[in-house]
């Protein structure tokens, strides 16, 4: 027999280390991966699913603030900028000189329900109240002081101007009109705006009960009926109270995590319905050019490249309609282009390149037609598919920040 053999069944004596091989040292602390009853195993199996995930940052986070930021930035200033452009011709537009009676605008919007404070009270000296203070409003928007209330009183004004003459515009009115409702409903100055500076300095934000209060005044006093967009702003300037109230009284209670959490769902809904509308814009646009016979042929564009109307340089709208193929190849990019865009979004890298190319097609068009609001308001809604990466990059660029590798 071995002495292996004889030796008494139990725990075999600790091997001791040798000289020739050292020993390895105490066990690393932690856990062994594997183990079944490991902290991370159970800690992934408890992870709750995407959907559940999906749901609280739906909730829990503000998502597409520097979107929504360069969409508020981009229509105060071309909103403000058009405005102040047709300053001379303020009263033709939009006054006592318009072709469009107050007559017949207030006879259209008591038909159609439409909403403009122009009509509350007659005589010049209301008008060129609205008028200036659509400006104050629209540049106060795009710099997000009191992001709120400037942002209800830019609808007040965009829908009271555009409402009183319907017929002024070159397609980027409506736009402009749209998205000033849907903004309202975003939180669009949580970066890139002076509501945002003003918060990081004073660890949070302040409300201005006063600036709500000279608001609702004239909303609750005003003559004239109760159609619908005046109930929404007075949901809004209640709306308003309410979040002042509660931060004012539980700043840090559950009433307010509520209202945060309604505001980050109402701000992503409001998000969701800017991206539909200019996804259906560029759709009903590409879908209709490609009925058409002039569209089908390749001629379309040569035709308002003739027109007076549409050529602020005559000379180099001659050079862009003289070359057949150019002519050729702009109307078929441009059938392309619109037609594209909803099934590029399925796809990030294409989607960026197409946003690219549309910003080119646009300032083509206010350079050779001359619609420079229009092709801005297009390229104002057009952010709201840029892909944050870009917008940060442009951010630390503009402030002389560099990037440090990781």
């Amino acid at each position: 027999m071995t002495p292996a053999e004889l030796t008494p069944a139990g725990p075999a004596p600790a091997a001791q280390p040798s000289a020739a091989q050292p020993s390895a040292g105490p066990a690393p602390a932690g856990p062994v991966t594997g183990h079944p009853g490991l902290p991370e195993q159970r800690s992934a199996a408890a992870a709750p699913p995407p959907w559940r995930r999906a749901a609280e940052a739906f909730s829990s986070r503000t998502l597409g603030r520097h979107q929504a930021a360069v969409v508020r930035i981009g229509f105060g200033l071309v909103w403000a900028a058009f405005l102040i452009r047709e300053w001379p011709n303020r009263r033709v537009l939009y006054g006592d000189l318009s072709p469009w009676s107050d007559a017949l605008a207030s006879a259209l919007m008591a038909e159609n329900g439409a909403f403009s404070v122009l009509p509350w009270y007659s005589g010049r000296l209301w008008f060129e109240l609205v008028y200036h203070l659509a400006i104050v409003a629209a540049v106060l928007f795009a710099l997000g002081w009191r992001t709120r209330a400037s942002g209800a009183v830019y609808l007040v004004t965009v829908v009271s101007l555009q409402n009183r003459s319907v017929f002024v515009g070159d397609g980027g009115d409506n736009v402009i009109h749209l998205i000033a409702i849907y903004l309202v409903f975003t939180r669009c100055a949580e970066v890139w705006s002076l509501d945002a500076r003003r918060a990081a300095r004073t660890g949070g934000s302040r409300g201005a009960p006063w600036l709500w209060a000279l608001l609702g005044l004239p909303l609750l006093a005003g003559p004239g009926p109760w159609p619908w967009p005046r109930l929404l702003l007075l949901l809004l300037w209640l709306t308003a109270a309410l979040w002042w109230g509660v931060s004012r009284r539980s700043p840090d209670g559950e009433p307010r995590a509520v209202l945060d959490a309604l505001a980050n769902m109402t701000h992503h809904c409001a998000l969701l319905v800017i991206g539909a509308q200019v996804v259906l814009v560029y759709a009903t646009a590409g879908w209709y050019k490609v009925q058409g016979s002039r569209w089908q042929d390749g001629t379309a564009l040569h035709y308002p490249l003739h027109l007076d109307y549409f050529t602020p340089w005559p000379a180099l709208s001659a050079l862009a309609a003289g070359s057949l193929v150019a002519v050729f190849l702009l109307t078929y990019g441009t059938v392309i282009l619109q037609v594209a865009f909803p099934f590029t979004l399925l796809n990030r890298r294409l989607k960026n390149v197409l946003l690219a190319l549309l910003a080119l097609e646009h300032l083509g068009i206010a350079v050779l037609l001359g619609l420079p609001f229009f092709s801005l308001t297009m390229i104002a809604a057009d952010a709201v598919f840029l892909p944050t990466a870009a917008l940060l990059w442009c951010e630390r660029r503009i402030r002389g920040r560099r990037v440090t590798p990781v």
